[in-house]
C-alpha cells in the first residue's frame, strides 16, 4: 500500500475545509468543492512499474489499493505528426476503454465512490462522461443512473445502458440535465465530472503521462476542448504538481478551444471577465462541449490566463472540415475531438517555430453519428 500524505475537500471560494473521507460533492452552502492534496511522485520506481494510469499511485487520492477499480486503462499514445505544416504530438484519448479520455476520471471517482462504501451514484453527461461513469460503476457493482439530454446520440445512449446504468432522457438541453441529476443528488451520491473533484483528479494524469512521454519535460502548449473544463482543468491540475514537485521547470501555456454555437468562455475571455458570459446552446455538432453555464467557468478561465494561455471558437464548418482530415490520416474521432485539432491549427499559424505543442483526442467517432 502506498502512503499518501493527508488531504482534504475545500471549498473553492471559502476556503472551508471537509473530511475527504465521508461522501460529500459540495460544500454546505452548495459551493464547490476542490481536493487539497500533496502528491509525491516516486520517479525511481516508474521503471518497473506498468504502463497504466495507476502508474502514477502515490499522486491519486485514493487511500486503500483495494479500493481500486480498473479497467485496464493503458497510457494512450503521444504521436509526432504535422498539422496545418507544423509538427504537432496527438494525444490518441480516442482509444480508452468506453473511447474518451472520461475514462481517466471515472477510473479515480469510482475507485473513491468504492472507497467511501458508496452503493449508488447519479450523474449527468452529455454521453462520454456518462458511458465512462457507468462503465465503471458496473466494474464496481455500485448502482447508476444517468440523466442525458434528449438530444444525446443514440450511440452514447446505447452504451450507457449496456453498462447496466438507469438512462433518464431529460427534455432540454444539457443545462435541464445537470438540474434534474443535483434534484436526484438529494438522495444519492452525485458523481459529476465536473463538480466532483475527485474526477478531476483522475483527469490531471493526462497531464503526468504528457510529462513523462515527451522525457520528463513539459511542453509549451496544451491545446484542449472545453464544455465543462474537465481536461483543461485536470491538465491544468497535473502540470501544476508536477512544477509543485521540482519535475518541471516551467507551465504550458493552456489553451480552450470553445465552438462558435456554444461560447460561454470565450466571450469571457474576449471582455476580460472573470466568469463565462451568459449564453445559451446553439445546435453544434460538437454535443459534447455545448455547455452554456459550465460550473467550473471562472476556474477554467483563470487556469488558461495564469499559464498564459487563450480561450478560441472554432466554426461547424472548421470541426467538420478537420474530423474529416484526420480521418483521412487513419483516425476516427467524433466532432468534440476535431474541435481540438480544428483549434490546434488556429493556435499553430501565430506561434513561432521550434515550440512544442500537445493536443488530444478526446473522443472515438464510433460514439456519434455523423449522417456521411
Amino acid at each position: 500500500m502506498v502512503k499518501l500524505e493527508p488531504y482534504h475537500l475545500v471549498e473553492a471560494d471559502s476556503g472551508r475545509a471537509y473530511d475527504a473521507e465521508t461522501p460529500r460533492w459540495c460544500g454546505e452552502s452548495g459551493a464547490l468543492l476542490d481536493l487539497a492534496f500533496t502528491p509525491r511522485l516516486n520517479v525511481a520506481a516508474l521503471a518497473g512499474r506498468k504502463p497504466q494510469l495507476w502508474r502514477y499511485r502515490e499522486c491519486l487520492p485514493v487511500q486503500k489499493d483495494e479500493s481500486i477499480v480498473s479497467l485496464g486503462e493503458m497510457c494512450t499514445p503521444l504521436l509526432f505528426m504535422r498539422l496545418a505544416g507544423h509538427p504537432v504530438w496527438i494525444k490518441q484519448e480516442q482509444l480508452f476503454s468506453t473511447g474518451s479520455f472520461k475514462d481517466r476520471g471515472a477510473a479515480v471517482l469510482i475507485s473513491k465512490v468504492k472507497e467511501l462504501a458508496v452503493q449508488r451514484v447519479v450523474q449527468d453527461s452529455s454521453g462520454n462522461a456518462g458511458c465512462a461513469i457507468a462503465a465503471y460503476c458496473a466494474r464496481a457493482g455500485v448502482a447508476c443512473e444517468i440523466f442525458v439530454p434528449e438530444k444525446t446520440s443514440a450511440q452514447k445512449i446505447e452504451q450507457i445502458r449496456a453498462y447496466g446504468a438507469e438512462i433518464r432522457l431529460v427534455r432540454g438541453d444539457r443545462s435541464a440535465a445537470a438540474q434534474a441529476a443535483r434534484h436526484a443528488a438529494e438522495s444519492a451520491y452525485y458523481a459529476s465530472h465536473c463538480w466532483n473533484p475527485f474526477f478531476l483528479h483522475g483527469v490531471k494524469t493526462f497531464a503526468y503521462e504528457v510529462w513523462e512521454q515527451l522525457q520528463c519535460r513539459a511542453p509549451d502548449d496544451v491545446v484542449l476542448p472545453a464544455g465543462n473544463g474537465t481536461l483543461v482543468l485536470g491538465a491544468f491540475i497535473g502540470f501544476s504538481e508536477l512544477l509543485e514537485q521540482g519535475l518541471t521547470n516551467r507551465m504550458p501555456a493552456i489553451h480552450a478551444v470553445q465552438t462558435a454555437r456554444c461560447a460561454p468562455l470565450y466571450d469571457a475571455f474576449l471582455q476580460g471577465k472573470l466568469h463565462p458570459v451568459p449564453t445559451t446552446a446553439g445546435e453544434t455538432m460538437a454535443e459534447g462541449i455545448a455547455i452554456a453555464e459550465p460550473i467550473r467557468g471562472s476556474q477554467i478561465l483563470a487556469a488558461v490566463r495564469q499559464t498564459g494561455g487563450r480561450v478560441i471558437v472554432v466554426s461547424e464548418e472548421e470541426i467538420e472540415k478537420y474530423r474529416r482530415e484526420m480521418a483521412l490520416q487513419g483516425f476516427y474521432i467524433e466532432p468534440t475531438a476535431a474541435v481540438a485539432v480544428a483549434g490546434t491549427a488556429q493556435i499553430l499559424n501565430g506561434q513561432p517555430p521550434g515550440r512544442t505543442l500537445v493536443t488530444a483526442l478526446t473522443g472515438h467517432g464510433l460514439k456519434h453519428s455523423h449522417g456521411s
